[in-house]
């Protein structure tokens, strides 16, 4: 699973901030992908989901797709130790207008999709800050933010775990979910 860094409770929902590899979490029901519009596979995140779920995910997710930036499909999660995968298109920093809103409607329409499946634990990746610039400071606070807007409308997601790939990144995150808390 990777280091558990932070794990802030609020209400019944368990945050937790951990490095890792998204696609070596056995734990947890589903993972999110930070998927491009075709829905295909790429590089980061993305790739490393497709390549580990195997060639079934590309031919369902294909034909998917195309979705729109902030939007969220479901998927099989193949040869991954998961239940399913949802594949959000979250906006690429500088051109995808307004950028904020388009972030956090991955996050909010991830969460919905969970919630449909009565789904109890969900693994994000930083969504939009590798190839598509998002500044990570920045994206952390608006994905914890959209977390606790949408807590209180959970009723089967009990685990939201960010799993960063270094520890850099893990760092980060933690800082704002404590600042976060303490404002």
């Amino acid at each position: 699973m990777g280091r558990v860094h932070l794990g802030k409770e609020i209400s019944e929902v368990t945050i937790q901030v951990v490095q890792g590899d998204i696609t070596r979490q056995p734990d947890l029901d589903i993972i999110v992908n930070a998927a491009n519009t075709r829905l295909m596979g790429g590089g980061g995140v993305d790739g490393a989901i497709h390549r580990a779920a195997g060639p079934q995910l590309k031919e369902e997710s294909g034909r998917l797709g195309p979705i729109h930036t902030g939007q969220a499909v479901l998927t099989g999660a193949y040869r991954l130790p998961n239940r399913y995968v949802i594949h959000c298109v979250g906006p690429v920093y500088g051109r995808d207008k307004p950028e904020a809103k388009l972030l956090a409607d991955c996050y909010r329409n991830a969460l919905k999709l969970a919630e449909e499946k009565h789904i109890a634990s969900i693994g994000f990746p930083a969504i939009s800050t590798g190839i598509y610039g998002y500044p990570m400071e920045e994206a952390a606070r608006v994905m914890f933010t959209t977390f606790m807007e949408m807590i209180t409308t959970l009723h089967y997601v009990e685990l939201l775990r960010v799993v960063l790939f270094d520890q850099e990144a893990c760092m980060l995150h933690q800082k704002v979910l404590t600042s976060l808390f303490e404002n």
